[in-house]
């Protein structure tokens, strides 16, 4: 499976205040959990994926890297993962395409769409999970992040930080990864570019992902 821009962007971005436990909700690979481990060296990982085929390649991703000892895989349904402790910091980049067209694939449909995995049920579990001081950190396309702050905020979650992802400068908005708290705040609007006009990486990304992409090393 390929690693995508929004898990390295979503991994390299998410944070909060000295993490104890963190969650994955849908690992995928394990590229979001991975690099988290890597930047939150005292943390101990959580990572939940529904696919089996998915699962079993996270876990040999988790198996072969120097943080195995610090993570662990629960495949299945989210709805269904069970936690004694909270999480300090929680992140996902769930499916997001409720109202599009399916495709062939039911691999990609169960990417892309919300069957298994709703907006509501999302929110929802994480204001159980967190931390009374944590943060949830999630990635989503314009549209479909507005429908779900207003449904985070129905569970008491509030935005606090919010990434604008554009391609190129002047260009439209592609992502946007906002944190959400239980304290209620002003937010906090962030820019970040893909590319340069000329087609280079832009700043902005590259000081994000060097350190975890061999060519920003």
């Amino acid at each position: 499976m390929k690693i995508s821009t929004d898990a390295v962007l979503l991994g390299g971005l998410a944070t909060s205040q000295n993490p104890n436990r963190i969650l994955d909700v849908g690992t995928g690979t394990g590229v979001i959990a991975l690099m988290l481990a890597q930047r939150h060296t005292d943390s101990i990982l959580t990572a939940v994926e529904l696919d089996e085929s998915a699962a079993k390649q996270a876990q040999g991703n988790f198996s072969e890297s120097k943080f195995k000892d610090r993570l662990t895989l629960w495949q299945g349904f989210f709805q269904d993962f069970k936690s004694d402790q909270s999480f300090d910091l929680i992140v996902s980049n769930p499916p997001y395409f409720p109202d599009h067209l399916k495709a062939k694939d039911s691999k990609r449909n169960q990417a892309l769409h919300t069957d298994s995995l709703s907006f509501e049920e999302l929110a929802g579990k994480v204001s159980r999970l967190l931390s009374d001081s944590g943060m949830f950190w999630v990635i989503l396309p314009e549209r479909q992040m507005l429908d779900f702050v207003l449904i985070a905020e129905g569970h008491g979650l509030f935005p606090r930080i919010k990434f604008v992802i554009r391609d190129r400068p002047g260009q439209k908005v592609i992502r946007e990864i906002v944190s959400f708290s239980f304290q209620k705040s002003g937010i906090e609007i962030v820019e970040i570019f893909i590319k340069n006009e000329d087609g280079s990486s832009h700043e902005t990304y590259r000081n994000i992902v060097k350190g975890f992409l061999l060519e920003f090393i």
